[in-house]
């Protein structure tokens, strides 16, 4: 535990790296979609190796965060290596960043089928485009299979007895996912309102993470635990096996948005997994239906509301937890996207199709 104290040093430390040779990669993820929405210049390789390093120093001092980000980022800006050698077009690179994506997100979840529609989906609100859809899927099912023969294992997540689609389980469902979508809007809004804050009062973006990483490795030893940094997988699962603590999905939003906030490197997805299901284990409290499916369809809801990629989250929903979940998944991930408004996760994400009229929302 004392390796967290560190954590300032760490953030520093990044924050200097990515001053001084990544600032042409600094916006991580939503560089990718600012090139495939206006395709500019190809991505400097740099990205691979600078976010990697990035977010090995954030898991590795403490501070709470994802790897999808890591996944996309690398997929993406090694794909692009080849559009001068290949001498392709905009139309052509555009695509080839896409199945990037997808490459990225299917192989580090163990979900091929999600990778590919959240390389389509993540682009525009409300809006898909097709003509990515074989280099995505392509791109999802080949990097999964890779990662199988490298020998990687994937987190087994069960929801148990899936009970029977009735009218009260849909109406507990719809319940479920307006506490999803809301549990995502805050999550957002959090985040990017702490970024937006510590960056107007600090302008030396080195120092950012500092501050960021002194209140996370305050916070942690002023709590005694480490529940709320790093990936959290173990309290994941364990929000599949038994009722946990009201309040853990509050800490992991407070701790995530603290540490991506000021600056730290790494994804938003995982941390969405876990403040997902333990909300949703929460939710077993008050709802009539079983706290794993709950935390199963929490899992995936909160990154669909977060991400705006109602389809992706279902297709990850009936992946990790099999079919007999699809249904209730679904309903949660569709209506949690609904109540999440227009502003997610990424800001370089554009607004294809307004989910209702009130587009202030």
């Amino acid at each position: 535990m004392w390796i967290i104290g560190l954590l300032p040093l760490a953030g520093l430390l990044v924050g200097l790296v990515y001053r001084y040779w990544g600032q042409p990669v600094e916006a991580g993820n939503n560089l990718l979609l600012d090139e495939i929405h206006d395709p500019q210049t190809v991505i400097p390789l740099r990205m691979t190796p600078l976010v990697l390093f990035g977010t090995f120093m954030s898991h590795l001092f403490g501070g709470s965060a994802g790897r999808e980000g890591t996944a996309l980022q690398t997929g993406a800006s090694l794909a692009d290596q080849i559009t001068r050698p290949l001498k392709l077009d905009s139309a052509d690179r555009r695509i080839l960043l896409m199945a990037g994506i997808s490459a990225g997100f299917g192989s580090v979840f163990g979900s091929p089928l999600a990778g590919a529609m959240f390389g389509l989906e993540v682009l525009a609100i409300g809006k898909l485009q097709y003509d990515a859809l074989i280099p995505c899927f392509l791109a999802a099912v080949v990097a999964d299979r890779v990662t199988l023969l490298w020998g990687i294992h994937h987190t087994v997540y069960k929801v148990g007895v899936v009970p029977p689609v009735v009218a009260l389980g849909i109406a507990a469902t719809v319940a479920a996912g307006v506490a999803f979508g809301l549990g995502a809007r805050l999550f957002t809004w959090l985040t990017h309102g702490l970024a937006a804050a510590i960056k107007k009062r600090i302008p030396y973006a080195p120092l950012r993470p500092v501050l960021g990483g002194a209140v996370v490795a305050g916070a942690v030893f002023a709590l005694g635990t480490t529940r709320y940094i790093g990936l959290g997988v173990p309290t994941i699962v364990e929000a599949f096996a038994r009722e946990l603590p009201p309040w853990d999905f509050a800490g992991k939003i407070a701790f995530t948005a603290v540490t991506l906030g000021s600056g730290f490197k790494g994804g938003e997805v995982t941390p969405l997994f876990f403040i997902g299901a333990t909300l949703g284990n929460t939710l077993g409290y008050v709802l009539p239906l079983p706290f794993p499916l709950l935390a199963g369809m929490g899992f995936c809801a909160v990154f669909a509301g977060a991400a705006n990629t109602p389809v992706a989250s279902t297709l990850l929903a009936m992946e990790l937890f099999g079919s007999e979940a699809g249904v209730y998944a679904g309903v949660a991930c569709v209506v949690s996207y609904l109540f999440s408004g227009h502003y997610g996760i990424y800001g370089a994400q554009r607004l294809g199709l307004a989910k209702y009229d009130d587009r202030r929302a």
